[in-house]
């Protein structure tokens, strides 16, 4: 008759993430005790299972760190998205500025004011064509503003990490 006196009860935990995602969340993860579990791929997202044994010591401590470490994923996300938003909102201004004109220049031309029509029209020129240079330069000046910012909340990941790794050695 066999007995078995080391019983493990888990814990479990899932997670929905994008693809490019997956080794950040599975190493980090593994900092906070949880073992992986599974993988489950679709489309353009990963649905990650994890374990970890319930008895966990500093669990408390471990929990608080892993909510550390999924803000600020989150927030480095923001960041990523931050870079597009305000360019593409000036992108926009810019074009229905332009729009704006050449309307009102082909209402000047069916009015028969063909001056008008030549004044409005060079602005609405300009602002189609000036959307693509001012996204790709606000683009270009966020992207460097955010590398800086990227890179602390990298080194904030990998402190929590290690906090974190040190509790379960203890």
């Amino acid at each position: 008759m066999s007995t078995r006196a080391d019983f493990v009860g888990y814990e479990y935990t899932d997670i929905t993430i994008n693809q490019d995602k997956e080794s950040l969340f599975v190493d980090g993860y593994t900092n906070f005790g949880w073992d992986l579990d599974s993988i489950s791929k679709s489309v353009t997202s990963l649905k990650i299972k994890f374990k970890r044994d319930r008895k966990i010591r500093n669990k408390a401590e471990l929990t608080r760190l892993q909510r550390q470490f999924d803000a600020c994923v989150d927030e480095m996300e923001q960041l990523e998205r931050s870079k597009k938003t305000t360019a593409r909102i000036v992108a926009y201004g810019i074009a229905l500025v332009g729009t704006i004109g050449m309307a009102c220049s082909v209402f000047a031309v069916t009015s028969g004011l063909i001056t008008l029509s030549v004044i409005f029209a060079i602005p609405g020129v300009f602002g189609w064509l000036m959307p693509y240079f001012s996204y790709k330069n606000l683009y270009q000046k966020k992207d460097a503003e955010i590398t800086i910012l990227m890179d602390q909340k990298n080194e904030e990941l990998y402190e929590v990490s290690k906090k974190a790794n040190h509790l379960l050695s203890k």
